[in-house]
């Protein structure tokens, strides 16, 4: 599937591994088990392996690889979990995760996206590299209320928000973990770690300086 772009993959997937942005095997093999140029525009096919955000359009962008493999590391994705993904985007991180938490075939993604046009795209791209039978792509705005009734072991935001939405706490399992951004719109955010321990109290931790996209929606950034 890499279609001559292994050789590059496993280099920066090294050097993640070596920088300590990658920090366990699973999320390691995952990460060169997924080929990221199969999820983005034909004119950015070679340069799927620099560690940077990549435009995929209408205003949004597969987010940088040190990223990806920072938001499996901090909700400590493993075989099993149930992960909501907020902002489908390309389908690229939800294979990722996928990779790992469906490895024994009974985890499950879904990942919300607020653009039809989008989500139907990401759609396309995770069948091209087999992982639909473990992901749910559904069209729903993430900013409020996810149209779901059951609950996730880890929640990833990969779009801005100007503050945690109650709503995406409430549907954290006891033990769960959620990464979310939230700050302005101008490209500089804060990473938020929420941690609901196992009796329900919540933990919430600065990790540090980031920059995405905003979260569209009736409770994000932009509609």
């Amino acid at each position: 599937m890499y279609n001559g772009y292994f050789k590059d993959a496993k280099k920066v997937m090294m050097r993640l591994y070596e920088e300590g942005f990658i920090k366990r095997k699973v999320v390691l093999e995952a990460m060169l088990k997924v080929p990221r140029e199969e999820f983005v525009p034909p004119q950015y096919r070679d340069h799927a392996y620099i560690d940077a955000p990549i435009p995929i359009g209408e205003g949004q962008t597969v987010s940088a690889l040190h990223m990806t493999a920072m938001m499996c590391e901090y909700t400590e994705l493993k075989p099993g979990m149930n992960v909501l993904e907020i902002g489908t985007g390309s389908g690229y991180m939800a294979c990722v995760y996928c990779s790992i938490v469906c490895a024994q075939n009974n985890g499950r993604v879904i990942t919300l996206e607020i653009s039809p046009s989008l989500a139907k795209r990401a759609w396309k791209n995770i069948l091209r590299v087999g992982y639909g039978a473990f992901i749910d792509v559904i069209v729903a705005d993430g900013s409020i209320e996810p149209p779901l009734r059951m609950m996730f072991d880890a929640i990833i935001v990969t779009a801005a928000a100007p503050h945690i939405p109650e709503e995406l706490i409430e549907k954290l399992a006891n033990g769960g973990r959620m990464v979310i951004p939230v700050g302005s719109p101008d490209f500089y955010q804060e990473l938020i770690l929420v941690h609901k321990d196992t009796s329900g109290n919540i933990k919430k931790e600065n990790l540090g300086a980031v920059a995405f996209v905003p979260l569209r929606g009736l409770k994000g950034i932009s509609y």
